[in-house]
């Protein structure tokens, strides 16, 4: 069975949004052990510079971007914009490129 991408981009956008559901509480209780001292800071810093945690990092980046796009394209939908299934469609991989764009240029400059 194969989804049509207007299936794929919505499903996405629900995946994406638990998945940052779960991970922005842990990121901000991470964060906030970076105020505690300059050796938690320190600990927290040399963590981030781990290669996996740095693709674990993109990987939030990712659903960030393509939540934020996915929101975009769905609040424009919602209001006649892009409706008929040509530009849905076309709207649909836009938003894929951009999420999967942007996540590259994050991740030269968090590299």
């Amino acid at each position: 069975m194969r989804f049509p991408i207007t299936a794929i981009v919505s499903i996405l956008h629900r995946i994406s949004g638990f998945f940052l559901f779960l991970i922005i509480p842990v990121f901000l209780v991470v964060m906030t052990l970076t105020l505690q001292s300059p050796e938690a800071f320190f600990t927290v810093h040399t963590c981030f510079t781990h290669p996996l945690i740095k693709l674990m990092l993109l990987g939030f980046l990712l659903a960030l971007f393509y939540h934020l796009f996915a929101g975009i394209r769905h609040l424009l939908m919602d209001g006649g914009i892009g409706e008929e299934l040509k530009s849905a469609r076309f709207s649909g991989g836009v938003v894929m490129v951009l999420a999967i764009l942007l996540t590259g240029v994050m991740g030269i400059y968090l590299w």
